[in-house]
């Protein structure tokens, strides 16, 4: 049935999959292949001629802007939407892209639903006409993922709809997320920000290695289910932020009661970026050496 084809780049193998999975479900005329870095993607490219590449920004060998830089000097993908999957949202990076060629950009985590919107903008035409060929309509189905992770945490429609209000709302009429007060500890506390797709948690780190962060966070603000897609914000030091990617695995009460102030929330890092990996593991080291 596949009529298109779209390359799916991203370091981390439960990045590509989501996405892929997200293509799958929702345009089943679009055929997708991976690859773990811009330089796979090149290759890759140089062989098969794609129709969508769908690319994370921060990869070893290869980044996804020197990617898009590559691409848009062959002859055959200068007008190829390019979709910029990143956790560097930020205007500068947001602005060199743009100049690099760049189609749309999307920050993570994001939803199913928002990929998809930037998908439909940038193949416009193309993607309705091989999806009226096939007999499959554009309207969109029900997240079958996020509707899993719901069910595992049972998580009630009133948490659902208050995310969307969240997600409605710009950020300046957003209102702030309430810092979590701690009992004092050993050590000065690390504090984090953890992004999902409709919600950012703050948070206070409780323990981290290089497979995973423990946080604890006031019970009061949006939570996530089990397997959502997350960022990590941690500043590293020296005025520099660790963006890591990775899902929930945990949800637990911080206190053996019901009606406990804190709820702690375990998150899986997925990424394979040596550079990531060696900025975290600084930061576990200074964070091991606060505690003493």
């Amino acid at each position: 049935m596949a009529m298109l084809k779209a390359l799916v780049v991203d370091d981390a193998s439960f990045v590509r999959d989501l996405v892929k999975r997200t293509v799958r479900q929702r345009f089943p005329v679009i055929e997708t292949t991976d690859a773990q870095n811009g330089r796979r993607a090149q290759s890759l490219m140089s062989r098969t001629a794609f129709d969508l590449i769908l690319c994370d920004w921060e990869m070893p060998e290869m980044s996804g802007l020197e990617l898009l830089q590559w691409m848009r000097q062959q002859p055959q993908y200068e007008n190829v939407p390019f979709i910029m999957i990143t956790s560097r949202g930020d205007k500068d990076h947001v602005i060199e892209a743009v100049k690099g060629g760049v189609s749309e950009y999307l920050g993570k985590p994001f939803s199913p639903e928002g990929l998809s919107k930037k998908i439909i903008k940038v193949m416009g035409r193309k993607l309705k006409d091989a999806m009226d060929r096939s007999g499959k309509s554009m309207a969109s189905p029900a997240d079958a993922f996020k509707e899993s992770a719901n069910l595992l945490t049972r998580k009630p429609d009133t948490v659902a709809d208050s995310q969307a209000a969240a997600s409605s709302s710009s950020p300046a009429q957003a209102a702030p997320a309430a810092t979590p007060k701690q009992t004092p500890s050993r050590g000065s506390m690390s504090m984090a920000s953890v992004r999902f797709a409709e919600s950012t948690l703050k948070s206070v780190v409780k323990d981290i290695n290089l497979t995973e962060v423990r946080v604890i966070a006031k019970r009061d603000q949006v939570f996530p289910g089990i397997l959502d897609q997350a960022v990590v914000d941690i500043d590293t030091g020296e005025g520099q932020m660790a963006r890591l990617n990775g899902y929930v695995h945990q949800l637990q009460a911080v206190d053996k009661r019901q009606d406990t102030d804190f709820v702690s929330v375990t998150i899986r890092f997925v990424d394979e970026d040596p550079k990531k990996l060696e900025d975290l593991s600084r930061f576990v080291a200074r964070f091991r050496a606060g505690m003493r």
